[in-house]
């Protein structure tokens, strides 16, 4: 019988541990860019993760070749001191056409499950073809010119010597493809773990957060306000996924939250660095943290379609100042500064 068990809890732990074990090239490669307590990502075996790759996607991200008019990049609706966003209720596109939505923060963006704000996109792969290949409104303006944009890089020795360190596999590694994988390399990068929240919770420096800032994080998880139902795990955000995790519900990911005229659901973003990404909501309108937590305190807006999760609750102005003082903890200064994130066209 004890052999038996023995053996049983063997083969368990087996395949619990297949995913992490098929993932060891990911393993190596985070061994030093995650802290202990964050779980190791899940990268896609067509896309496996390399510091060439990155290198090359970090390039791409902040080339203004890379949009159909050769003005724009993705770094310019995702800047870096701004947790990767760009400060404006509406992002705009190559051609100055105002989006719908607001950026979304890439801060941790390895470990989103879903993508956009109610796109069901399961992949940064799959969500890059949507701003490159966008045209209401139009974005980077990649549609109908890939031939003209990819010359632009073809035809410059030192990019294409980036693309086939990158892609040593391919013959001619110059490919809209390669482009995609490259940038979402980079991305998966991203990694912000070093907030006075990181630092008071995971290495029990007493001295990181504010007494404010503590009764705030009290608050936050608190059954009466219920925040973290919502905002939870490592990234304080909707389902997340990592190496070892099973595929989410895809509607746990999203929630009508009161804020449309109409019923709508979006996914629940990340609140790391959530103080510098103002304005809040996915339309942006919303402007300070103060505003976001008395419309929930009011339960949004009153429709029968609203999520039950937004119920609403009682606070105080100063339980509100200290629920803040929490949410701004969740800024990482070194993150927004770490000159591995950022342009390197700029000298």
């Amino acid at each position: 019988m004890r052999t038996w068990l023995a053996a049983a809890g063997l083969v368990a732990w087996f395949l619990a541990a297949l995913p992490i074990m098929a993932q060891q090239p990911a393993v190596d490669f985070f061994s030093t860019r995650l802290p202990r307590w964050f779980p190791l990502p899940k990268i896609p075996v067509d896309n496996p993760i390399t510091e060439s790759k990155v290198e090359l996607g970090r390039q791409l991200f902040y080339d203004v070749r890379l949009s159909g008019n050769g003005t724009y990049s993705c770094g310019s609706c995702h800047q870096q001191a701004l947790a990767f966003t760009d400060g404006l209720a509406h992002a705009l596109g190559s051609t100055g056409e105002s989006h719908a939505r607001s950026t979304m923060s890439l801060v941790n963006v390895v470990y989103n499950a879903s993508f956009g704000w109610n796109e069901r996109l399961s992949s940064l792969e799959a969500q890059m073809e949507v701003p490159m290949h966008n045209q209401q409104p139009i974005e980077m303006g990649f549609k109908g010119r890939e031939v003209e944009v990819l010359a632009r890089f073809r035809a410059n020795d030192r990019d294409a010597g980036r693309f086939r360190a990158a892609f040593p596999e391919d013959e001619s590694p110059v490919t809209l493809p390669n482009i995609i994988k490259a940038i979402a390399s980079f991305e998966r990068v991203l990694i912000s773990a070093d907030s006075p929240f990181d630092r008071y919770v995971f290495k029990d420096d007493r001295t990181a957060m504010s007494d404010s800032a503590r009764r705030g994080l009290a608050l936050f998880f608190s059954d009466r306000l219920r925040c973290s139902e919502c905002h939870g795990s490592i990234n304080l955000s909707g389902p997340t996924t990592f190496a070892g995790t099973m595929p989410s519900d895809p509607e746990a990911f999203f929630h009508d939250t009161g804020i449309a005229a109409h019923p709508a659901k979006f996914r629940a973003p990340t609140l790391r660095n959530i103080a510098v990404t103002s304005p809040y909501m996915h339309d942006g309108s919303i402007a300070t943290l103060a505003d976001v937590v008395q419309h929930y305190a009011r339960g949004g807006r009153p429709r029968r379609e609203k999520s039950d999760r937004v119920p609403g609750f009682a606070i105080s102005p100063s339980e509100t100042d200290d629920l803040v003082a929490f949410l701004r903890s969740l800024t990482d200064e070194a993150f927004l500064t770490n000159p591995a994130f950022s342009d390197p066209h700029i000298k």
